[in-house]
């Protein structure tokens, strides 16, 4: 039944004509690659922030290693990468004097399944003005000032429609969906003649740890603030000169501490964090300008006039909570309104980005009319697990560095393992983790040599990603053109992809072509180096189902990447790489050895005949199968994206065949994934 939270001036009375498919609310890092995914998906999204005005906010430091694949993704991570700089090595300093420096990532480097093998430290504001502006690409602009105070749900299930309600329903309307399932969305004010309320398919939150959103909806935020365990930030100028800006500076002493970062692209901008001044009760003071000037002048000895200006002062303290659940029906929590952690690791912000690329693919699909509403429930059972993991993960990492800072010589870097990349975040208890080789199979993996799975236990080298894993980078070649490319360059835009290894592949991914070609999934055959081609790409005729002939084919898709162009304005669907290095092989498993391993008999499904990958919108392997069980991807593939062209809308479920999962379920997972 319908539930009317919250008050405002406007009531369901006040309703204007205002509707859109997804209201994302708040505009940081998450709703902002949220509401990028779904215009691209062309999507109706519109996107609020209670702000006046953009903020500037100082804390998250940068995205890391997964996250920049995710903005690769949506075409933003150039410029990420020139507005900021690598992370800087740490030199450590006791009474004054330097004692020790650190570079956490100096035995690191880019590797053939991994393009990005560091975080980047850049300005959270500048990241979000990266954002906005493709937001804006898409026409879509942020709304600020207006702040939601009211949510009225529609009932959970909606009534099945009649066959004349079906029929009468316009393009893109989910099963069962009119004005009655809509979300009601009440605004504080009336500006600029928007409406005080609109109506919105699906709404999210993610307005941060404070979030109206979540509050309205009445979900726990259970956890602990550590009162005792105090930081005071801001954004401050030094003189030039100062201090080295090639350099992480962090002061650590027995009675506090100053860690100065250099802010990229300024030229006297650093990040200030200290242990606050206290009163005579050891009570912690509010952070002012001078106190920054005091702080600085008794840990660093540089005098305090070299503090020449500070804004964007804040306390923190250390807060550790996370929602009881992520879904209210038609509303979503994500980022910070679902979960907060400990600043060590530098996840907070990273966490969420990747809340809401998993989010953004399976609501699009759902408001496209090609999957059941029944797949938004796999984003609760996919990232809750996950931030309860994170939670513990900085919870463990803070400890870590806390013990560290004791002694001279410790410092931040404590804080930086492999796991705080997050290229190891699967979902291998996902309903969407099909294994159809093996049902059974329950044993958990990691999925990068550098970073733990969270349920931790490694792969052998030939077994490749398992369905939930991360989907692997490999460096190859277009087919086409013989341009360098890399696989997640093929994943690019808001499709699903499915690679074919091997001669036996080409059947299977002619079917998908055929049957999915325009309709939200694109195939790619990788070829061995010394593999015949016979004139094929990507398992179709060498002329496209356009009539393009391979080579202007090929020519597109990469304009389409050199232009930023994803999704329904880019290229066809089918493409063709060469695994020119074996790379793409050795990291999906189906290298020479697997091969060998099938000629002696050696467990090794699919080495002979070829191998089918699915791989998710959002990276992550959906099914992994021998080429010659085309039911399986053919079965895989209507759950995500319903019949392909043959129908318009995939054929409802019965209950029996729906991914419902118990209530308790969650839980459970939880506490495993926490326990590893």
């Amino acid at each position: 039944m319908g539930v009317d939270r919250g008050a405002g001036p406007a009531t369901s009375t006040d309703v204007t004509d205002d509707v859109t498919d997804v209201l994302v609310v708040g505009a940081g890092p998450t709703g902002l690659v949220l509401a990028c995914d779904l215009a691209r998906r062309g999507v109706a999204v519109r996107i609020v922030d209670r702000s006046p005005a953009p903020p500037r906010t100082s804390r998250a430091k940068g995205p890391n290693p997964r996250s920049l694949e995710i903005l690769d993704d949506l075409g933003v991570a150039e410029a990420v990468l020139a507005a900021g700089s690598a992370p800087l090595p740490m030199l450590k300093y006791r009474d004054r004097a330097p004692v020790a420096q650190a570079d956490p990532w100096a035995c690191s480097a880019p590797s053939p399944d991994a393009a990005y093998d560091r975080a980047w430290l850049i300005a959270q504001w500048r990241l979000e003005e990266i954002l906005r502006a493709r937001l804006a690409g898409h026409g879509v602009q942020v709304e600020l000032g207006r702040e939601v105070v009211g949510l009225t749900h529609p009932p959970a299930e909606p009534a099945e429609p009649t066959e004349a309600e079906g029929e009468a329903k316009g393009e893109g309307e989910g099963e069962g969906e009119g004005d009655s399932s809509r979300v009601v969305v009440t605004f504080a004010e009336h500006r600029r003649g928007e409406g005080a309320a609109l109506r919105a398919r699906y709404v999210v939150g993610c307005d941060g740890a404070h979030s109206s959103v979540r509050k309205l909806l009445g979900i726990g935020f259970e956890g602990t603030t550590q009162e005792d365990q105090v930081m005071v930030c801001g954004d401050v100028e030094l003189a030039e000169d100062a201090l080295d800006r090639e350099l992480w500076h962090q002061w650590f002493d027995e009675d506090g501490a100053v860690m100065l970062c250099p802010i990229p692209g300024t030229r006297t901008g650093w990040w200030f964090q200290a242990g606050p001044e206290r009163d005579g009760r050891g009570q912690p003071l509010a952070p002012t300008a001078d106190g920054f000037r005091r702080l600085l002048a008794h840990h660093t000895g540089l005098p305090g006039q070299a503090l020449t200006r500070a804004e964007l002062l804040s306390t923190y303290r250390v807060n550790v909570r996370m929602a009881d659940r992520l879904r209210a029906g038609r509303v979503f929590l994500a980022g910070d309104a679902a979960h907060v952690h400990a600043i060590a690791g530098g996840l907070g912000m990273n966490t969420g980005i990747q809340d809401a690329f998993n989010l953004g693919w399976k609501l699009g699909e759902v408001l496209a009319g090609r999957a059941d509403p029944e797949l938004l429930d796999t984003y609760e059972e996919e990232r809750l697990p996950v931030a309860a993991r994170t939670l513990d993960l900085t919870s463990e990492r803070l400890r870590a560095t806390l013990e560290a800072i004791r002694r001279p010589g410790g410092g931040l870097d404590s804080a930086i393992t492999a796991d705080t990349t997050g290229l190891g975040v699967g979902y291998r208890w996902s309903s969407l983790a099909a294994d159809r080789t093996d049902p059974d199979r329950t044993e958990p993996a990691r999925t990068h040599p550098d970073a733990t799975h969270p349920t931790g236990v490694p792969l052998t080298a030939d077994e490749g990603p398992q369905p939930g894993d991360r989907a692997p980078d490999a460096p190859c070649a277009d087919a086409a053109t013989g341009a360098g490319t890399r696989l997640h360059r093929v994943f690019a835009g808001p499709r699903t992809t499915v690679l074919g290894f091997g001669p036996g592949s080409a059947a299977v991914l002619d079917e998908v072509a055929e049957t999915y070609g325009g309709t939200g999934v694109r195939t790619c055959r990788v070829y061995a180096a010394d593999e015949d081609r016979g004139g094929r790409q990507g398992g179709g005729p060498r002329e496209d189902r356009g009539g393009k002939p391979s080579r202007e084919r090929g020519e597109e898709q990469s304009g389409d990447r050199r232009e930023g162009r994803t999704g329904a304005e880019a290229g066809p669907p089918g493409y063709a790489v060469i695994d020119a290095g074996g790379h793409a092989a050795a990291a999906y498993g189906t290298g020479a050895s697997a091969r060998a391993r099938a000629s002696a008999g050696g467990a090794a499904p699919g080495a002979r005949t070829g191998t089918i990958v699915v791989v998710r919108p959002d990276h992550h392997v959906g099914l992994r199968v021998p080429a010659d069980d085309a039911r399986s991807v053919r079965e895989y593939l209507r759950r995500l994206h319903g019949t392909g062209h043959s129908a318009a809308r995939p054929p409802k479920r019965s209950s029996a065949g729906s991914p419902e999962r118990s209530p308790d379920r969650f839980p459970d997972m939880v506490d495993a994934v926490r326990k590893g």
